[in-house]
């Protein structure tokens, strides 16, 4: 039936038995009225018949259009390869939905959401075009409030009708030195301004950031918001040189207070790019290459934008591959973890006066993968408390298996991530841990690397310093890295600070470095600070470093990070 292809039937409507019995001029007059544009063609392609409606959308009078070609409404945007998709579909399953770009009377291009079903009709096959202009956002449309194409706070266009919109243009044929780009845009820091304010002033920030969002770029450029915090931009270049100027405008644009309701909300954007199609044919393949240069951006510092490389994006890919394969494996094959163990020595003696806890991992896939891979991933993806809870379980497994005997003031290190520190969980985790190597006669030692140890707040060193309280040596790993001041790295609650192997591997060859490593020392001195030298693999470094008095040192060339079965620890007086 015609009238039930044309959506007339259906649950809540009148049922298609009864719409049998209407004359054909009431038919026709429900047709005229129909809230959506409606057109039929016949096989041959040519127009049979329009409603009211149509004309509003389209701009053409019913006598303008009748007996001719459907393409009288084209926008000559698409390539034919969209026409021959669209006809596929129909052959296949006898109907085609999605969004195209068409023209009007007056030659403006518009988004139009496009329903095609093929019906019979009198005993004739005709084809019914059913559609809309998705730029009229109408609070009376049932059909757009039931397909949720906007988003009803900012009235942007949401991810759904978005990711239509840029398969669309996407599909389009490609003038001559013309291109576009795809923009992912994060807000940065937006969530500290719902929990300090609640959710409907977070409401009205997200508003007004749209609107910044919107002023940036042009009006003919699609802007939808994406979820959250996130939102998206096609952007039409002339040249791909004009990206970058697009997207420091939109940095910019959040250098200025959000101010609502005379309030000054300060937010910042991390903006990734993608242009097609260099960096994606697909739709999804500029959203997602987009996102990735977003995240660049993000761990670049945030408050700035980042163009998609391939580069990136195959490191970015890794990475992704990495954290899922990390999150099964702590869940689901702990077996796959191990620890290895760094034995350090007092350089004055040569005698082994402790080790650092290595933690290992070999995946069944990805062979054995480097901390300094899964590490930093676990950090960014909130998965290191998991992984410490894993290094702590092999340690005590190692130590009830191996036997180490009484410490006699030995060192046992384990590095902590200083993201750690504010979680509630580390304590109830290191106690035991720490209770298990005390009993043993070892000190137990942590570290945490210089430039996170920075950004500490005064909670957090507070727990160090009850860890300190406790026994517990406190290290700052990669020291020389980061950008201590004396005057802040006198308050810190540390013991001890390791020298970067940086400034170790080139003791000998500068005499710079000599320098760095006797500041280093003197700091140290005037501190009362305990220094480790890591890194040593020459007999000049070692010696070098015995010469300023450093005091323990570690590294290949006095010993490998082995399994605590093979460290020979009968005699705790080891020397080398």
């Amino acid at each position: 039936m015609l009238e039930k292809s044309l959506g007339f039937g259906g649950p809540g409507m009148v049922e298609g038995q009864a719409m049998q019995v209407l004359k054909e001029r009431d038919f026709k007059a429900l047709v005229d009225n129909h809230p959506r544009a409606i057109m039929l063609s016949t096989p041959d392609a040519r127009i049979a018949y329009v409603n009211r409606r149509f004309q509003s959308v389209t701009g053409y009078p019913p006598e303008e259009v009748l007996g001719r070609a459907p393409s009288v409404l084209s926008s000559g945007l698409h390539s034919p390869e969209f026409y021959q998709a669209m006809w596929q579909s129909l052959n296949d399953s006898g109907r085609w939905e999605g969004l195209i770009w068409n023209r009007r009377k007056n030659g403006e291009n518009y988004p139009q959401w496009l329903t095609i079903y093929p019906v019979e009709y009198h005993g004739q096959r005709l084809f019914a075009g059913v559609f809309m202009d998705v730029g009229e956002l109408t609070a009376g449309d049932e059909r757009l409030a039931s397909l949720a194409y906007y988003d009803p706070l900012t009235e942007l266009p949401n991810r759904s009708l978005f990711q239509e919109f840029l398969k669309a243009r996407v599909s389009q044929r490609k003038p001559e030195n013309s291109c576009f780009a795809v923009l992912y845009i994060d807000l940065d820091f937006f969530k500290s301004v719902n929990d300090l304010h609640g959710h409907d002033c977070g409401d009205r920030v997200l508003q007004q950031a749209a609107a910044c969002v919107q002023s940036v770029l042009r009006k003919g450029d699609v802007i939808p918001r994406l979820s959250g915090d996130e939102f998206a931009a096609i952007v039409e270049l002339g040249d791909e040189s004009e990206l970058p100027a697009v997207c420091q405008r939109m940095n910019g644009i959040f250098q200025a207070p959000v101010v609502v309701e005379h309030r000054e909300y300060f937010l910042s954007a991390s903006v990734g790019a993608a242009v097609f199609p260099h960096h994606g044919e697909t739709a999804s393949e500029l959203l997602q290459n987009a996102d990735r240069a977003m995240y660049t951006a993000k761990l670049a510092g945030r408050a700035c934008y980042r163009i998609y490389s391939a580069t990136e994006g195959a490191q970015g890919h890794y990475q992704q591959r990495l954290s899922e394969a990390l999150m099964a494996s702590l869940k689901v094959a702990p077996e796959e973890f191990s620890v290895v163990y760094q034995p350090q020595f007092d350089l004055a003696t040569n005698a082994m006066v402790g080790m650092e806890a290595l933690l290992r991992w070999r995946h069944p896939g990805l062979g054995q993968i480097s901390p300094a891979d899964f590490v930093p991933v676990a950090e960014q993806r909130g998965q290191i408390h998991e992984l410490t809870e894993q290094l702590i379980r092999r340690i005590l497994a190692d130590l009830k298996n191996c036997g180490i005997g009484h410490g006699k003031g030995m060192h046992l290190a384990i590095n902590i991530s200083a993201r750690q520190i504010a979680d509630g969980r580390l304590e109830s985790l290191l106690e035991p841990f720490f209770s298990s190597i005390r009993a043993t006669g070892w000190i137990p030692e942590i570290e945490l690397t210089e430039t996170h140890l920075m950004n500490l707040s005064r909670a957090c060193l507070a727990k160090l310093k009850g860890f300190g309280d406790r026994g517990i040596k406190v290290a700052i790993d990669d020291f020389g890295t980061g950008y201590s001041s004396l005057a802040y790295l006198h308050a810190l609650p540390v013991n001890v600070l390791k020298i970067d192997r940086q400034f170790v591997q080139r003791l000998g060859a500068e005499d710079g470095d000599s320098r760095i490593v006797s500041a280093i020392l003197a700091i140290a001195e005037a501190l009362n600070l305990e220094v480790v030298a890591e890194g040593i693999e020459t007999e000049t470094q070692r010696a070098r470093l015995r010469d300023l008095d450093c005091h323990r040192g570690q590294g290949y060339l006095m010993a490998r990070p082995l399994p605590l079965a093979e460290l020979a620890l009968g005699s705790t007086s080891r020397r080398i």
